[in-house]
């Protein structure tokens, strides 16, 4: 099981550990008992997707911001 999208990886390996760790910790704070249940579900909906995007090594926000190449893209260009 490779756990790989068919999709190109635009994390390196340091991002790709920060996205697991993140969406993990997230994770585990949405299933703490909170007075409103929606920020529960947000939190464990957010930090599945970060864990998720960390594993497979694609996320696509960066690609809209960096462009495909990593180089390219809108925040490169910045004056």
């Amino acid at each position: 099981m490779s756990g790989h999208s068919d999709g190109e990886h635009n994390l390196s390996m340091a991002e790709r550990g920060a996205y697991i760790a993140v969406g993990l910790g997230l994770a585990a704070a949405g299933v703490k008992p909170r007075p409103n249940p929606l920020l529960n579900v947000v939190a464990l909906l957010g930090g599945s997707y970060l864990a998720w995007s960390g594993y497979v090594g694609n996320c696509p926000v960066k690609a809209a911001l960096m462009g495909p190449e990593g180089s390219s893209g809108r925040i490169s260009h910045r004056s």
